[in-house]
């Protein structure tokens, strides 16, 4: 298992910077939809960039991403700014 710093230096019950890359094309339109997460394209696939706040506000958006049937690329946890 490769462990990250960003993840153990991370309160899991504060809020963190994701960025999640989908395969497949988003409108804007759905932002409101995924909590206001920025969107923008990259070729064939959609990335969903910004903050969210909890482990449990992480799997709901995961859920909703696996509710449209669309292929999770990967999921990032940014470094958070201080």
């Amino acid at each position: 298992m490769i462990e990250d710093d960003t993840m153990n230096n991370h309160n899991n019950k504060a809020p963190a910077h994701y960025r999640i890359k989908i395969k497949g094309h988003l409108d804007q339109k759905w932002e409101d939809w995924f909590d206001g997460m920025i969107i923008s394209h990259e070729g064939a696939y959609t990335s969903l960039k910004g903050e969210i706040a909890d482990q449990a506000a992480l799997h709901g958006l995961l859920a909703r991403i696996r509710d449209l049937n669309l292929i999770l690329v990967y999921l990032e946890r940014l470094k958070d700014k201080r």
